[in-house]
């Protein structure tokens, strides 16, 4: 049977959502505590890829098991097996057919940004001393709802048919005083794509670049004309969303 399983992570110890070779990813860590489960190897299916260092609020991936009698029983051994870092919330039986990559229909991330030394953010958020123009950012952002391609915002060594996301969401707010929010969502997401979008909206905001060149920059297709890609570790993976007829029970 199909299941699809939600997970979150602290993305620090590893090098990305995807198995690589000579490095720990979180998929090679959930494909070893479910072998270790099970008795036998899983392969499982991510809703997509995070960068090495980027977290996940919410992830789901699919997997092939034998039939589960009890899922909160399975869901207790498995956490029990994964280490403290990465957590299951909950399992759906699905139709064989879903898709945990496929089916997707919307992603959401939040960049995390602290303008004050702070030791239990360390590891969740940027340190950046200086408060960007929030007013010049959220211009920029109405600027990304109106694009169809991001090219600009894409790592250059990557096999994609084409470059065109569907934007649904780009604002900035600030938590409380010191805790400045990037929240974004679209059908899809490019290899590096917020951390470069943040990286260049807070050129912007910083007042590095004006609106006419942030412009200019989104219709280059050139990742080298956009601001540098922010540190990851302040990046989540915060919501995934699927159509309503994927799940048929927990």
């Amino acid at each position: 049977m199909r299941y699809f399983i939600e997970v979150s992570y602290h993305g620090q110890a590893y090098h990305g959502w995807q198995i690589q070779p000579n490095a720990h990813s979180v998929q090679a860590q959930i494909e070893s505590s479910l072998k270790q489960l099970t008795g036998t190897p899983v392969e499982i299916v991510g809703s997509g890829r995070t960068d090495s260092g980027v977290h996940a609020k919410q992830q789901f991936f699919h997997a092939d098991l034998g039939e589960v009698s009890k899922i909160s029983t399975f869901k207790h051994q498995l956490n029990g097996i994964l280490p403290m870092d990465i957590a299951v919330i909950n399992m759906y039986s699905v139709n064989k057919q879903a898709h945990a990559r496929f089916d997707a229909t919307c992603r959401s991330y939040q960049y995390h940004i602290s303008h004050v030394k702070n030791p239990f953010l360390q590891d969740r958020s940027y340190y950046l001393t200086r408060r960007p123009d929030l007013q010049l950012m959220r211009q920029g952002c109405q600027l990304l709802l109106e694009q169809k391609d991001f090219q600009c915002f894409s790592k250059v060594r990557t096999a994609v048919k084409n470059f065109e996301c569907q934007v649904n969401e780009a604002k900035w707010e600030y938590i409380e005083n010191d805790l400045l929010i990037f929240y974004v969502s679209a059908n899809r997401f490019l290899r590096g794509m917020v951390r470069a979008m943040v990286g260049t909206l807070l050129e912007l905001g910083l007042q590095k670049i004006d609106l006419v060149e942030f412009r200019k920059i989104l219709d280059s297709k050139d990742r080298s004309a956009a601001g540098p890609s922010v540190p990851a570790h302040g990046l989540s993976l915060t919501q995934v969303k699927y159509p309503n007829n994927i799940i048929m029970r927990s």
